[in-house]
């Protein structure tokens, strides 16, 4: 190849989105192309095609333009490629050398890039190529961060920043990024959460709504005018009156329905790469209050407790188990389960289970007790003491002052309790800066070896920081004592509801109920077995200890 040739040329123009509405015009495909072609001209060669990529990043080389230029060359049609500059050809500074020190050289290709000027035919000019090609993706890098930055801090001031509005929702016509309810579809989503309130799962809750033929969110999204959704039903219009359990389910696990924003459900591994994993329910970023909800956060909270409950509500004897997840060992804190009583077949399915710690049942005596309950027990206990609560706050005028002394004669013994404990914990911790200061002065003036004084300091400072956290929990608690009286009135509107009830659903559960711990059985002085069960109501926590015999 020599410098006379006149050479099949591809102009090769790329405009990335972070490049879009830059103030310099040098930027814009049109001035590339005619940047290009003037030097094409100039030279005398001929120009095989304009390839263009508008809106496309430069940090991988997956650009339709691009692949076919690529073709070209391999079909022997090009034999010189030319760029505005480097960055225009990409961004990524392997990919980028893998062209122009391998791919082009072996079609016999020449590279030039005019702004840069480099030119694989001039051999001068490549040897600085490999760090403007960093420089480059330094730059995409950069650009990058700020981008992700700025959508962060965007999202975290509870701004919605999707292009569409998620099904139930319309996009404020005088803020973009405000969310406001959808009228019209409103009272699909809270029929699907009032259903799964009432207990019904994911696939009777789809069944009843392809029954009254309700278009599926994807068909109502292309009714109210917006694009790549018709996809769904073009071949077959029935499809758009189908929902999937997928569609339910996304619309019960989505916190935007109550009030919430969401995001970072999926997060891309890196800039190079375009995989993004799913994140578990748990790890999404959520902003609270940041628009109307359709449903409360109590009823939201509920589902979510409901749903995970029916995961292994039921056992080969029909058992339905619906305090799974809300049960757990006083002394352990680990979950109970339920397992079979070993008795005599009984016609109902709760008459041969009982609960027992998990902990226990796993490890054996050296971690825990049994702490074993009769399934049938529990469940009249808890039933008996919402009956209580509900005869109080109905037919007593005081009931919430009678609930607030409860709770304040509860909260009074339990803030006594870990007050002590923080004074005892804060005493200790001052006592471990003293053994400290003992036992450094003790290296000082040889009295232990180091390796002695090592073990000892070792030893002392995993202590201080297990106390330090022990005693963060400790004033949580004490604060969180101290705000509980507040819930009383919901509390009471909660329980209002449950005056009527003959037998304890999954729902009345996870609506009233934070958590129940169950003590272990012990033998009092007659002889008699007597065991303690804790309830903590929302919103009021613990009133008092139902003591079984």
């Amino acid at each position: 190849m020599n410098n006379l040739e006149i050479y099949q040329c591809a102009i090769y123009c790329r405009l990335s989105k972070e490049d879009e509405g830059s103030p310099k015009e040098s930027a814009s495909i049109a001035t590339q192309k005619a940047i290009l072609m003037d030097f094409v001209r100039s030279k005398g060669w001929n120009v095989h095609d304009i390839y263009i990529d508008d809106g496309y990043s430069g940090t991988n080389f997956n650009r339709p333009r691009f692949q076919d230029m690529i073709t070209d060359i391999k079909n022997g049609l090009i034999n010189c490629v030319i760029t505005k500059d480097l960055s225009r050809l990409g961004r990524n500074y392997l990919d980028c050398g893998l062209y122009l020190e391998v791919f082009f050289p072996e079609h016999g290709v020449r590279y030039i890039a005019i702004n840069d000027g480099v030119d694989t035919y001039n051999k001068g000019t490549m040897d600085i190529t490999p760090f403007r090609n960093i420089l480059n993706e330094l730059y995409s890098n950069d650009i990058s961060t700020k981008v992700k930055s700025a959508k962060r801090a965007r999202f975290q001031l509870g701004k919605y920043m999707a292009s569409s509005p998620p099904y139930g929702y319309l996009k404020d016509p005088t803020d973009k990024n405000h969310l406001i309810i959808d009228e019209q579809v409103a009272p699909v989503v809270r029929m699907i959460f009032n259903m799964a309130l009432n207990g019904d799962g994911i696939a009777k809750i789809r069944n009843h709504i392809n029954k009254s033929h309700i278009l599926r969110p994807a068909a109502y999204a292309f009714v109210r005018g917006e694009t790549c959704y018709e996809r769904h039903f073009k071949e077959n219009e029935q499809n758009r009156y189908i929902w999937s359990n997928n569609s339910v389910r996304q619309i019960l696990r989505s916190p935007i329905y109550a009030g919430n924003l969401v995001g970072y459900k999926r997060i891309a591994i890196s800039m190079k790469s375009k995989k993004r994993p799913v994140r578990s329910p748990e790890q999404w970023e959520i902003v609270y209050g940041t628009h109307e909800g359709i449903v409360s956060q109590l009823e939201f909270d509920t589902v979510q407790r409901l749903i995970t409950s029916r995961r292994h509500e039921k056992n080969q004897g029909g058992f339905v188990n619906i305090f799974n997840g809300i049960i757990k060992c006083k002394d352990c804190g680990y979950a109970m389960r339920a397992t079979s009583a070993n008795r005599r077949k009984r016609p109902n399915p709760i008459d041969c289970v009982q609960y027992m710690c998990n902990q226990y049942s796993t490890h054996g005596k050296t971690a825990c007790t049994a702490h074993t309950i009769e399934a049938r027990t529990l469940f009249d206990a808890v039933l008996k003491d919402i009956r209580f609560f509900a005869d109080i706050a109905i037919n007593d005028e005081k009931a919430a002052i009678k609930i607030a002394k409860m709770l304040s004669d509860a909260d009074i013994s339990n803030a006594k309790n870990m007050e002590r404990e923080q004074k005892r914990l804060t005493k200790r911790l001052s006592e471990l800066d003293k053994l400290f200061s003992s036992l450094y002065e003790d290296k000082v003036m040889g009295k232990i070896s180091e390796r002695n004084f090592d073990m000892m300091a070792s030893k002392y400072e995993n202590e201080q920081n297990d106390v330090s956290a022990k005693l963060k929990d400790v004033i949580a608690i004490v604060q969180n004592i101290k705000g509980t009286s507040q819930g009383v009135e919901e509390f009471l509107n909660l329980v209002r509801r449950c005056s009527e009830i003959k037998e304890l659903t999954p729902t009345i559960v996870n609506t009233l109920i934070e958590k129940i711990t169950i003590g272990e059985r012990k033998r009092d002085e007659n002889g008699e077995l007597t065991q303690e069960i804790n309830i903590f109501y929302k919103f009021v926590g613990s009133l008092d200890n139902i003591d079984i015999s």
